[in-house]
């Protein structure tokens, strides 16, 4: 029967729902019965997919396509998988079409399609457009997009999609009258992040050493300083020691900037994330969440950097949310509705002024703030919360750095960038090698297996975490940090240096230690 006459049909066309991280597979059934004219979405759809039916039904007539008088049932397998989005509308569309002998059953076999679609029948792009195209090549199917979602589609090393520009262009494209042309690979270059170098940092040796320690070992770290000495340049630097992401890790960055619905930059290819949220920012929109949990910033900063600046003056409880994922690299959102794992593999790069006066530098002398006033600001930081965190540098006042700005002073080949982060390159792919991870992600049986100690270090150590009152938690760290001074000096055991230069990265423990004895 023709398209006119056909009262009864039935059709699937393939999609894919966003859940996190994931892209479940969704069968989009159309099913064309007889009775009175009515379309119904069903299959837990939500706003956004069930005003889908005056979309599509307008997009077709408004592309001079047939839209079936016929009792229309749309369902969205399986019912019990939360849809939202519009996402759905391309695939709702041409499963009408064929539903209705408009379009070949055949044409749809092994074809997944995404698209919201205007009233006139363009076809738009929608977020979290990667992750579902990365699961479609894996099942060897193609993709039928937007062509507002092609530079997503061009990360991917095989062309698997092809970018419709309206309806009438997608359907011409199944019917083999006029196909799209494939959305071809694109050319990914690596280049280097504009973070500046680290010679723009006069003086600071301390804080530039301890600097290259965590990125050579993935170490979390918090400089403590009066306002204007460097901390904030310090933390941008960083990036620019730091190895580039692999094609892996590049492509899970970009997926996660996909889901956000953040134009991805080809310009951008393997730089690492830096992202420096304000001090006023709530615990959602650090960690994520919304009744539809959406991503926040530490899975923004994934692989990446998160800075956060002026670090007692955000609120304790937003800090201490930061605890678990600190630890496992993940973050767990739990909602009535959804439940979600995104990555947070983030490295922590924090910064506060250790008084409320803001001019204390070790010395009372120098702050208008009482030693209590100072203790009680500091408090604000909760003993959980900077026990995760592996080095504390104290980036004090340097007025004979002020010395070498007016003059013209050539600054030594190996303090620039270019110079440290081969070091960092080469530290980090000795821990690959040797571990398969880096020192910050060791496990208590690796700590024992790769950081083991002499009886005296031993001792050395455990002595000096009792007089600074550290956890046991500080103990792993501590030799993981040693660890990876160690592997900066290629050397294969960690010594009693190695232990002791850690050690003096405890900058505001040793700090409260001594106001709370004054």
């Amino acid at each position: 029967m023709g398209g006119k006459d056909k009262v009864t049909g039935y059709a699937v066309v393939l999609s894919r729902a966003q859940l996190g991280m994931d892209a479940p597979e969704v069968k989009v059934e159309v099913n064309l019965g007889k009775g009175l004219p009515a379309f119904q979405i069903i299959g837990m759809p939500e706003t956004t997919v069930r005003e889908a039916k005056d979309r599509v039904r307008t997009a077709l007539i408004n592309s001079g396509l047939e839209f079936p008088t016929a009792r229309i049932t749309v369902n969205l397998s399986p019912a019990e998988l939360p849809k939202q989005g519009a996402r759905f509308d391309l695939a709702i569309a041409l499963g009408i079409l064929a539903a209705n002998d408009q379009l070949p059953l055949t044409a749809l076999n092994d074809l997944e399609c995404y698209g919201e679609l205007t009233l006139d029948g363009k076809v738009r792009a929608v977020p979290g457009m990667l992750p579902s195209l990365l699961q479609t090549q894996r099942c060897g199917r193609q993709a039928l997009v937007s062509i507002e979602n092609a530079s997503e589609a061009s990360l991917l090393r095989t062309s698997i999609a092809a970018g419709a520009t309206t309806l009438a262009a997608a359907v011409r494209h199944l019917e083999r009258r006029e196909p799209l042309p494939a959305i071809t690979p694109a050319t990914l270059l690596h280049r280097p992040h504009l973070a500046g170098d680290m010679a723009d940092v006069r003086g600071q040796q301390l804080a530039k050493r301890a600097l290259v320690i965590a990125a050579s070992g993935g170490h979390h770290i918090l400089f403590v300083g009066p306002p204007g000495t460097g901390k904030t340049m310090l933390a941008k630097r960083m990036l620019s020691i730091m190895p580039p992401l692999s094609e892996q890790q590049a492509l899970d960055v970009a997926a996660i900037q996909s889901i956000t619905g953040i134009p991805f930059d080809l310009q951008q290819w393997r730089q690492r994330p830096f992202r420096s949220p304000h001090h006023s920012c709530s615990a959602t929109a650090l960690v994520g969440g919304g009744s539809i949990p959406k991503p926040g910033e530490i899975t923004l900063a994934h692989r990446g950097i998160l800075f956060l600046d002026e670090l007692t003056e955000m609120p304790r409880h937003v800090l201490d949310v930061l605890r678990e994922p600190l630890e496992s690299g993940e973050v767990h959102i739990s909602r009535a509705k959804q439940q979600t794992t995104f990555p947070a593999c983030f490295q922590l790069v924090c910064a506060l002024n250790p008084s409320p006066c803001g001019q204390f530098d070790g010395t009372l002398s120098s702050a208008r703030s009482t030693p209590d006033q100072i203790i009680n600001y500091l408090a604000r930081i909760s003993g959980p919360f900077l026990d995760r965190i592996d080095l504390q540098v104290e980036v004090p006042r340097q007025p004979e750095a002020l010395k070498f700005q007016a003059q013209d002073e050539q600054v030594p080949d190996e303090e620039r960038s270019t110079a440290i982060a081969p070091l960092v390159a080469e530290a980090q792919q000795a821990q690959l090698e040797r571990q398969g991870c880096l020192n910050s992600a060791l496990s208590v049986a690796q700590i024992k297996r790769f950081c083991a100690l002499k009886e005296a270090d031993h001792d050395f150590l455990v002595a000096a975490m009792e007089k600074l009152k550290l956890s046991h938690r500080a103990y792993h760290r501590t030799l993981k940090l040693a660890r990876t001074i160690a592997d900066l000096a290629e050397a294969e055991h960690i010594s009693r240096a190695h232990l002791a230069e850690a050690m003096s990265y405890r900058a505001l423990d040793v700090l409260l230690n001594q106001l709370r004895e004054l």
